[in-house]
């Protein structure tokens, strides 16, 4: 509340930008942020082409229930398939990355924390929202003052690591070389307050659904939102012999906020070959 009251007089018309996917996670947090916080919050939607139809309608019922303004930010396909084609043919990340998420989630989540930071910096938005789950960051970066020093290599690390045709596709979507200087005094907080909640997936679906948010029936088990996320980890999988979302998931385990045999059926599940084959025809892979 304190960092909320320090910041609010410092945006004109928003207190925080929020990276809302439509997905349980995302969509929890923005409901956090908006009825307890009272903030006036900007949500960003990044329409990577595969955004399943039954998270359309979430965001939609979600933002117009909660009163909150949305953007989105549709690429256009040559640029997201190049991107994604890319990811699905070899890992082009450094191996640490690689063992929090697949290469394929890492280049584009990359675009949305550059998107989400970009809006920010442009209209003086002095918090930047993210819906992590416990196990993908923890307690002690839940709210943190970002390092622009730290994103300007973030961004050189994923440009660099695609063609220079791809780079040169998405690199509108990132935070200009100037911005680095001539809004460093602009650069907000990175806040993802779920980590101050208990955590309670079934908790969390039944608050949304009396908000009318539908649990997703056109997604894999790891995702409430995204219709590559199987592809993707299949693509993981292959390549290195575990789920990506071992490292998340093996978190949640240790905090409590999942059972060991959730955790198992989630990693160890096949993947949905209906979904895999379905985003490898459109990639033409």
């Amino acid at each position: 509340d304190d960092l909320i009251g320090a910041l609010r007089d410092k945006a004109p018309v928003y207190d925080a930008i929020m990276a809302f996917s439509g997905g349980k996670d995302s969509s929890y947090t923005l409901k956090l942020l908006k009825e307890r916080y009272h903030l006036r919050i900007l949500a960003l939607t990044f329409d990577n082409h595969f955004v399943s139809d039954a998270a359309w309608k979430n965001i939609k019922v979600v933002t117009d229930t909660l009163n909150v303004d949305l953007v989105t930010v549709r690429p256009p396909w040559p640029a997201m398939k190049s991107l994604f084609t890319a990811t699905a043919r070899e890992d082009i990340f450094p191996a640490p990355t690689l063992l929090r998420a697949s290469a394929m989630c890492t280049a584009c989540i990359g675009i949305v924390k550059s998107l989400v930071l970009r809006y920010a910096l442009e209209m003086s938005i002095p918090m930047a929202a993210f819906g992590w789950s416990p196990g993908q960051a923890p307690i002690q970066s839940a709210i943190m003052k970002t390092n622009p020093e730290l994103i300007r290599q973030n961004q050189k690390v994923l440009k660099s690591a695609v063609s220079e045709k791809v780079a040169s596709q998405i690199n509108g979507y990132f935070v200009p070389e100037n911005y680095f200087t001539d809004y460093r005094d602009r650069f907000p907080h990175n806040i993802h307050p779920l980590a101050f909640f208990d955590y309670d997936e079934e908790k969390i679906k039944h608050e949304l659904e009396s908000m009318k948010w539908t649990p997703p029936m056109d997604t894999d088990s790891n995702s409430t939102n995204c219709l590559l996320n199987a592809y993707a980890n299949k693509c993981h999988i292959e390549r290195h012999g575990f789920h990506p979302y071992v490292w998340e998931i093996a978190n949640m385990v240790r905090q409590g906020v999942m059972s060991r045999q959730e955790g198992i059926e989630k990693i160890y599940i096949d993947q949905d070959q209906k979904m895999v084959d379905y985003a490898r025809d459109r990639l033409e892979v």
